[in-house]
């Protein structure tokens, strides 16, 4: 049997869906079954005998090489934070910034990935640049490729930092090009995955990512505050801890003694003890994806949003989301203009136990590989035609 066919619909895994239609893991997920046990586990575990006993540093050694496999990285490059901003202000504060150097990002980024490079700008002079979302003839939105190319390209850019997936448009950028690109030129690729770890592949090696910042808690199916950073092995001694604590350090269990000398793996990026039960809980989840197969799990979710895109464009709702080969991601954006959106959000989770949201005007749908083709289909029935 299909490993993944075994999740599809199954309320012993995935218990929401007893009592709603879930379908905002581009928010915060719902946690399966076996995530919520792992942690109870650590919560028993500690109840009873606090550590004594416990493996759970030895499982979030194992959990370092899971998500290594889940993104072609090696288990020396995976650093464990509290969430996405974490990570990407540890890029911020790292490199040695000069007056002039440029960031390029977009103009639709979320805030995560905007807030410290403005913060480098201020303090250093840098210059942020913001490529803008356009609009084709379909009314889809994207960051044109060829604009990001270009921007890229110019001398004084140090770094590019970018959402794999937009959270408001739902556009998939294609990290292979521009990896490749900004690689040959010596300009370092800094990626937010946040809304592309567990719903699309991330292959950090084939894409030529430097640093990738992501928080487990939408498509990852996790827990908040229990987040992976990857630092490209050739950087890490290259990268200044956000901040010090007693675990950057080498022999950091020998207390007495003072060796100010940092660790040579991602594990110097980590500077005390860590979030435990939410770290468990990923654990779970990452070996279900490694279980399933990412590629599974992106297919099934093709499926699901070609299916919600075709029944919206039926009922009269314009499509704000890409959807070609190279930018569809789980995320299904569409806007309203016969109706109140932000009313028709309270009244489907109100009246109807329906989960949606709404992001910059935008009616934002993302429903996981566990979400069945009934869903979708009850979902569009609730919603008013135009």
């Amino acid at each position: 049997m299909n490993p993944l066919s075994h999740y599809v619909g199954n309320a012993d895994e995935f218990p929401i869906l007893r009592k709603w239609r879930f379908l905002n893991h581009a928010a915060v997920t719902a946690i399966p079954h076996r995530v919520a046990q792992a942690m109870r586990q650590y919560v028993d575990e500690a109840e009873s005998d606090s550590y004594i006993g416990a493996d759970w540093y030895s499982k979030i050694d194992s959990l370092r090489e899971s998500v290594a496999r889940l993104i072609n990285a090696h288990h020396d490059e995976i650093a464990f934070i509290k969430n996405t901003g974490e990570g990407l202000s540890l890029v911020a504060n790292a490199i040695d910034w000069k007056s002039g150097d440029r960031i390029v990002t977009t103009n639709v980024e979320y805030p995560a990935n905007i807030y410290p490079w403005m913060e480098v700008a201020r303090r250093f002079g840098a210059e942020l640049v913001l490529v803008g979302e356009e609009t084709d003839a379909q009314g889809r939105r994207q960051v044109p490729l060829d604009k990001i190319l270009h921007e890229a390209d110019h001398a004084r850019t140090r770094l590019v930092s970018l959402s794999h997936v937009e959270f408001a448009s739902g556009q998939r950028h294609d990290l292979t090009t521009i990896g490749k690109f900004c690689r040959e030129r010596g300009k370092l690729l800094c990626v937010d995955a946040i809304q592309s770890a567990g719903a699309v592949p991330v292959d950090v090696a084939a894409m030529n990512i430097d640093y990738l910042s992501a928080d487990g808690h939408k498509w990852l199916l996790a827990p908040e505050a229990a987040g992976i950073f990857y630092c490209r092995r050739e950087l890490i001694t290259r990268t200044r801890p956000l901040t010090i604590g007693w675990m950057n350090i080498v022999n950091a269990m020998d207390f007495g003694t003072y060796d100010y000398t940092l660790k040579d793996d991602a594990r110097r990026f980590e500077n005390g003890s860590l979030n435990v039960a939410g770290l468990l809980g990923l654990k779970a989840a990452v070996e279900m994806f490694l279980e399933i197969s990412i590629d599974a799990v992106a297919g099934r979710l093709k499926l699901l949003g070609g299916r919600l895109t075709a029944g919206l464009l039926e009922r009269g709702f314009p499509i704000v989301s890409p959807r070609e080969e190279e930018s569809w991601s789980g995320i299904t954006s569409f806007t309203a203009p016969h109706l109140d959106a932000d009313k028709l959000v309270k009244t489907l989770r109100k009246e109807f136990q329906t989960e949606i949201t709404l992001r910059v005007g935008r009616l934002r749908c993302s429903p996981h590989f566990y979400n069945t083709e009934q869903q979708i289909d009850e979902l569009l029935q609730l919603l008013p035609p135009k």
